[in-house]
C-alpha cells in the first residue's frame, strides 16, 4: 500500500540555531539554518525590522537580540510580502515603539484577497514555525502602503525613503516573483539588500503564489543593484557581490528549471501527478538535498502547471486544498 509523506513540514520538529550577525555599520541579519530570516536596520534614532516572524511570541526572540545592541524604538516593520510566516508577529513590536507597518499595494491586495486562508493554511503546514499561535491577534494590516508600477515592465516603482537617523532605507516593489507584491529594503550607502523570499539560498524556494514567468527579470533588477550583502528569505546572509550573485543564481535556476518542467508537462498533456514525476527528473538531482525541498515541491509543481496552463493569478491555497493536493502528489 502506498504511504503518504508527512504533510508539508508537520514532521519537522527540530529547532534551528539562530544567528544574529552584523553585516555593516547599521545592518544586521537574523538567520536560522533555512527557517525564515529577518533583517534589522539600526539608525541613530529608530530601528526597522524587515519581516516580523510568524507570531508575537516568536518575535520576542528577535526583539531580545536587538536589545543586546540597541534600546532605540523599533519604529518600522516592513512586510516583504503577505505570507503568514513573515507577518503575523508584527503585533509584538507595538510595545517596542512600532508605529508603522510598511507593505506594497500588491501585498495589501493579497492580504485582503487571501490573507485569512493563507494564515490557516500555513499554520497547518508548518506548526513549529507558529509557536505561540494564540498570541496572534489576527491578520497584520499595513499602515504605510507603497504604490507605483512594475519596473520590470519599464514602469516607475513607487519608492519610500525612510531616514532612521544616519542611515536611509529605500523600500520598493522590484517586480513580481515570489508573490505579485514583493517588497525589498535597500541600504544603498552600505550596499545591503533585504530581499525577503524573492531570493533564497540552499533552501527550498516556495512558489505556490508565484509569478514564475516574471520572477527571473525581477532577480536581474536586484542584481543590477550590485549589493555587497544580502539577507535572503531563507539561508545564510551572503557577503561579497560574488556570493550575492550566487544566491540570485540559485533562486533563478530553481524558478527557471521548475517553470520549464511545468511548460513541458502541459505541452505533453500530462496530468498533475505525471507533471510531478517529470519535474523531479530535473529538480531532484540539483535541489533534492536542501531544507524544505519536499515541503515546497508539490506546491511548486502545482503552481508551475497552473501558470503554464494560463492561470496567471495563483489559485488560493486553503487548508483543504493543501491536503487534497498533498495526498495526490506525495503518496
Amino acid at each position: 500500500m502506498a504511504t503518504t509523506k508527512a504533510f508539508a513540514s508537520q514532521a519537522d520538529l527540530t529547532e534551528k540555531k539562530i544567528t544574529f550577525e552584523q553585516l555593516s555599520k547599521h545592518c544586521w541579519a537574523y538567520t536560522a539554518e533555512g527557517d525564515p530570516n529577518s533583517g534589522v536596520i539600526i539608525g541613530d534614532r529608530y530601528i526597522m525590522v524587515s519581516d516580523a516572524t510568524a507570531t508575537p511570541a516568536m518575535a520576542q526572540d528577535l526583539i531580545k537580540k536587538i536589545r543586546t545592541v540597541s534600546d532605540l524604538p523599533i519604529k518600522y516593520v516592513l512586510l516583504t510580502h503577505y505570507h503568514a510566516v513573515r507577518v503575523l508577529g508584527a503585533y509584538a513590536y507595538a510595545a517596542e515603539g512600532a508605529t508603522e507597518i510598511i507593505a506594497s499595494e500588491g501585498t495589501l491586495d493579497l492580504i485582503k484577497e487571501r490573507g485569512a486562508q493563507d494564515m490557516k493554511s500555513e499554520m497547518e503546514r508548518f506548526p513549529r514555525l507558529f509557536r505561540g499561535a494564540d498570541s496572534i491577534p489576527g491578520l497584520t494590516w499595513p499602515t504605510m502602503v507603497v504604490g507605483g508600477g512594475n519596473p520590470t515592465k519599464g514602469e516607475v516603482p513607487g519608492k519610500l525613503s525612510i531616514n532612521l537617523g544616519g542611515v536611509v532605507v529605500q523600500i520598493w516593489h522590484p517586480g513580481p516573483g515570489h508573490t505579485r507584491g514583493d517588497t525589498i529594503a535597500w541600504v544603498e550607502e552600505e550596499k545591503v539588500l533585504f530581499s525577503g523570499d524573492l531570493v533564497e539560498y540552499e533552501a527550498g524556494v516556495y512558489t505556490g503564489d508565484a509569478q514564475l514567468e516574471e520572477w527571473p527579470a525581477t532577480l536581474e533588477a536586484l542584481r543590477a543593484l550590485k549589493a555587497e550583502f544580502i539577507v535572503p528569505g531563507r539561508g545564510e546572509a551572503m557577503k561579497g557581490n560574488a556570493n550575492v550573485n550566487k544566491a540570485l543564481d540559485y533562486t533563478k535556476r530553481w524558478v527557471e528549471t521548475l517553470y520549464q518542467a511545468g511548460k513541458e508537462a502541459v505541452a505533453a498533456k500530462m496530468d498533475l501527478k505525471a507533471a510531478m514525476a517529470h519535474t523531479r527528473k530535473s529538480m531532484d538531482p540539483v535541489f533534492g538535498h536542501v531544507f524544505i525541498y519536499e515541503h515546497c515541491l508539490p506546491f511548486d509543481v502545482t503552481r508551475a502547471y497552473d501558470e503554464a496552463s494560463g492561470i496567471k493569478n495563483p489559485r488560493i491555497w486553503t487548508a483543504e486544498r493543501d491536503m487534497e493536493m498533498w495526498k495526490a502528489l506525495q503518496s
